[in-house]
C-alpha cells in the first residue's frame, strides 16, 4: 500500500493478542483494520475502499477503530495519523501497515501478504 511500512520491524509483545483487543469479528483469512477519527475526510474514502475490498475477497473482514476512543491501542501500535490501515493475517499478526488513503489496487496487493 502507498505509504506502507514493510520494514519487518517487531514490536515484541505489542502486537500479540491484537485480534482480541479489537473487539470485533476477525476475517477467516485476513482483516483490514482502519484507525479513523471523526473529522478525517480521507477516513471516509478509506472506509469505502476497504469495505469494497472486504466484500470482494472471501474471508476478509474490515474493522474500523475510532482512534480517539481507543487511545490505548493507538499508543500501543504507534498510530500517528488517520487513516492508518493494518493488514492482519488469519492469526491476527500485522503483515502490512500504511498511513493515508489507500488505493483499492494497493489494498488488494497488500492482502497477498496475509493470504
Amino acid at each position: 500500500m502507498r505509504g506502507s511500512d514493510d520494514t519487518g520491524r517487531s514490536d515484541g509483545g505489542a502486537r500479540s493478542g491484537l485480534a482480541a483487543d479489537l473487539g470485533a469479528e476477525m476475517g477467516e483469512r485476513a482483516t483490514l483494520v482502519q484507525f479513523s477519527s471523526a473529522f478525517c475526510a480521507p477516513c471516509r474514502a478509506t472506509r469505502r475502499v476497504l469495505g469494497e475490498v472486504a466484500a470482494m475477497v472471501p474471508g476478509v473482514a474490515h474493522v474500523e477503530i475510532d482512534a480517539e476512543a481507543r487511545l490505548d491501542l493507538v499508543r500501543r501500535l504507534g498510530v500517528e495519523h488517520t487513516p492508518t490501515v493494518l493488514v492482519l493475517d488469519a492469526e491476527g499478526r500485522v503483515v502490512r501497515r500504511a498511513a493515508g488513503q489507500p488505493r483499492k489496487a494497493d489494498v488488494i496487493a497488500a492482502l497477498g501478504a496475509a493470504l
